[in-house]
């Protein structure tokens, strides 16, 4: 039983990027797909797939080195951090991205400003 699944989430894919692993499986939920689907979007991860009880993440690497520079968990089950529509943060001055559950769903930061939907930070990615 784990008390974070997301935090849990993040760890495996900066584990397997430090190890130079070719790609990393984690025990699947909604949210989870929902993250990997954002990070297959904004160019982190080359892709994932779906089977029946994990998601497999294919890392993505430029010159032997990993694509994704740090991982951060923003709202933790003991302490959440919400954010309304335009207070949504800039990561690393623009060069990363903040991933939000919203109303609206999972969305990326800037798509979640533009949708004027606030909520809470899940992580941030650099």
């Amino acid at each position: 039983m784990l008390t974070d699944p997301i935090a849990d989430m993040l760890t495996r894919v900066r584990n397997a990027h430090l190890a130079l692993h070719k790609e990393v499986s984690v025990p699947r939920s909604k949210m989870k797909e929902s993250i990997a689907s954002i990070l297959k979007a904004e160019g982190y991860v080359n892709d994932f797939s779906v089977e029946d009880r994990e998601i497999k993440i294919t890392l993505k690497y430029v010159k032997g080195k990993a694509v994704i520079a740090g991982l951060k968990r923003i709202s933790k089950p003991g302490r959440r951090v919400y954010v309304g529509a335009q207070d949504v943060p800039s990561v690393q001055n623009g060069l990363g991205i903040c991933i939000l559950s919203t109303s609206r769903g999972v969305l990326e930061g800037n798509a979640a400003k533009e949708a004027n939907a606030g909520g809470e930070i899940l992580c941030e990615i650099w």
